[in-house]
């Protein structure tokens, strides 16, 4: 074995022998790889060794060390980088998360006996519209974010002097809903993940739509908690099958999975095409459509009715349990021990374990759950039952009550990118607040259709009430409100299904740090809305999760052991009677932008998108360019 660790930093461990300190590193391994698991028994641990199979002393606390870094994708036969890390600090165990989200991944890592957040890095994802109403994602360039966040954040760590060998678990949190099959064999995606918020599945909803008894799209809801809509996995699985010739003769040949972004990023981290987990849990599950929300396991007769093979799908598993361990990275050997679809995560992560509690999450759409027990609730107002989660093996499932808008932080976003109104997501509240209103505008971003409570794809986006006066400011503070209105809609539909109107609103997400948007939440709403400071629970909930595994038990989620939140809290301004007029105009224009689209636009030749590469399907993915660190 010929191998050799590179390094630009001076070896000044005390560990490394005295002929290499303050020399750059380039020694020959003759034992086992830094990125790969060390063997059971070993008493070296990849991340704790100072050279694998050159020094094998382990640190002892308080020591200098050094630490792999991977400054690419993981690829274990890829060589390895040393860093220093001085006098790290022995500490309470940390627990760390990665939250893949639909426009960025995160990796933030907490202290799992007070929840502070110690460090983090986020790394923006890119998003294709190959087509009208199309919104597609590279899985490569999902993966590569989630090792350069890993990387990033315990590059981080270690310039606090904090060791990483105290991060005991490592949970996942995920945009939901979002599609991917790739082949087992070669590791390859063979297609773009196809994002939630996609539309091309519209035409086939609306035929199984038309041929269900009595054309109800809650055909399936009695078993999915769901209606039949673009919105979840199933017809965006089939259409890859109909459409894509890689995934169906992968299908037809066995070498195809079937995952949502949760699937994709364990089986990659635990080893892909060499041993990797093909699993998700019941949260992610309960999103697919092809999930039977009583019995908790995949069901044979909704996979016969959207034709989906139940040989490609992975194996569901509790929200807390340990699924395998990290195969490379600066945390190989580090159990992965939970998984929470996002919106799950941040009810664990704002603590709503209790029936009756509900938390509302801004970020590229807007969702309210409230936990309603271990009993599914049928929703009678456009809402859907959901799994909250499963805190374990053994432990029960929780249900929740969701209301699902597509789009809140996008619509920020397309001001940015499509209209140039603002040139940064921040700006829109100063444009906001200059104006102070909307002037009589009302904006309606059904760019994907309408969600929840009206679950109507043939809505689209419409501004009303413009005039000669209207400028960027109104249409910035319409924007906002239109999010407002939103959550109003969706919290009068979970008030009339529990017969408890909620007393005050638990919020978090990234929107959440615009504080005009806060308030205009609260005076729509006409209760207070309460903010933490704190407000990365989506990512706190993965943790929490993966903490308190079975085999992982550093995290205690007991009520007496759960810390104490500081929070900030918005009271209404306005009085209820103008609110209401607010919102009854609002409702009006929601009238407007309905039955816009009612099929599918043409597609190419053979329907497809091209990959982000710009290469054709059927062409090996280029790899990415290798990262060096600075």
């Amino acid at each position: 074995m010929n191998d050799t660790i590179h390094s630009p930093y001076p070896a000044t461990s005390e560990n490394v022998p005295p002929n290499l300190i303050g020399q750059s590193v380039a020694t020959p391994l003759d034992r086992q790889p830094i990125s790969a698991s060390a063997p059971t028994g070993s008493g070296v641990h990849p991340r704790n060794s100072v050279v694998a199979g050159l020094a094998g002393v382990k640190p002892q606390p308080g020591e200098n060390h050094t630490r792999a870094v991977h400054p690419s994708k993981g690829d274990i036969n890829q060589p390895v980088v040393l860093t220093s890390c001085f006098q790290c600090l022995m500490m309470d165990p940390l627990v760390a998360a990665i939250d893949q989200g639909t426009s960025s991944t995160r990796f933030l890592v907490f202290n799992a006996k007070t929840a502070e957040l110690m460090s983090h890095h986020q790394v923006e994802v890119n998003q294709s519209f190959p087509k009208e109403g199309w919104v597609e994602e590279d899985p490569k360039e999902i993966m590569q974010s989630v090792y350069e966040c890993m990387e990033r954040t315990c590059e981080k760590l270690c310039q606090l002097s904090i060791n990483i060998s105290n991060i005991k678990a490592v949970g996942v949190t995920n945009q939901r809903e979002t599609t991917l099959v790739w082949d087992k064999e070669t590791g390859e995606p063979l297609y773009n993940a196809i994002v939630w918020l996609d539309l091309r599945t519209q035409s086939t909803v609306e035929s199984l739509i038309n041929k269900a008894p009595g054309q109800n799209k809650n055909h399936l809801k009695h078993k999915t908690g769901l209606p039949i809509s673009t919105y979840f996995s199933a017809v965006k699985l089939r259409w890859l099958i109909d459409n894509v010739d890689e995934v169906r003769q992968a299908v037809q040949d066995e070498r195809a999975m079937f995952g949502t972004v949760d699937s994709w990023i364990i089986w990659c981290l635990t080893g892909g095409k060499n041993g990797g987990v093909h699993c998700t849990d019941v949260s992610n599950a309960s999103r697919t459509m092809l999930f039977n929300i009583h019995s908790m396991d995949w069901d044979p007769e909704l996979c016969r009715y959207f034709d989906v093979p139940m040989e490609i799908l992975p194996k569901i598993r509790s929200s807390s349990e340990i699924y395998g361990w990290m195969k490379s990275s600066s945390l190989a050997g580090v159990p992965i021990s939970g998984c929470l679809g996002d919106q799950s995560a941040a009810l664990v992560g704002q603590m709503c374990f209790q029936e009756g509690q509900a938390k509302n999450t801004y970020g590229t759409g807007c969702f309210l759950l409230r936990n309603t027990g271990t009993k599914p609730v049928m929703s009678d107002h456009g809402l859907l039952t959901t799994v909250a989660y499963k805190l374990g093996k053994d432990e029960p499932a929780c249900y929740a009550l969701e209301g699902s808008v597509a789009i809140a932080g996008a619509v920020v976003r397309w001001l940015k990118d499509n209209m140039g109104i603002v040139q940064s997501s921040s700006e829109i509240e100063k444009l906001a607040a200059a104006a102070g209103t909307s002037y009589g505008c009302y904006f309606v971003p059904a760019f994907s259709g309408l969600y929840a409570p009206y679950w109507e794809p043939s809505a689209r986006g419409i501004i009303c009430g413009l005039t000669q006066f209207t400028n960027r400011n109104h249409l910035a503070f319409a924007a906002l409100e239109a999010v407002c209105f939103q959550t109003r809609e969706i919290l009068d539909a979970m008030n009339q299904d529990s017969g408890v109107p909620l007393t005050q609103l638990q919020v978090d997400g990234g929107m959440t740090s615009n504080r005009l948007l806060m308030q205009l939440q609260a005076d729509i709403l006409c209760i207070p809305v309460v903010r933490p400071s704190m407000s990365e629970t989506t990512a706190l909930g993965a943790a929490m999760a993966a903490g308190a595994a079975e085999g992982v038990g550093v995290w205690n989620l007991s009520p007496s052991h759960l810390p104490h939140v500081t929070s900030e809290k918005y009271q209404p301004q306005i009085n209820s009677d103008e609110s209401e007029f607010h919102f009854a105009r609002w409702k009006k224009a929601v009238q407007r932008s309905m039955n816009w689209e009612t099929a599918e636009p043409c597609c190419n030749a053979n329907g497809l998108g091209k990959k982000m590469n710009g290469a054709p399907w059927g062409v090996p993915p280029i790899p990415p360019p290798t990262r060096a660190d600075p």
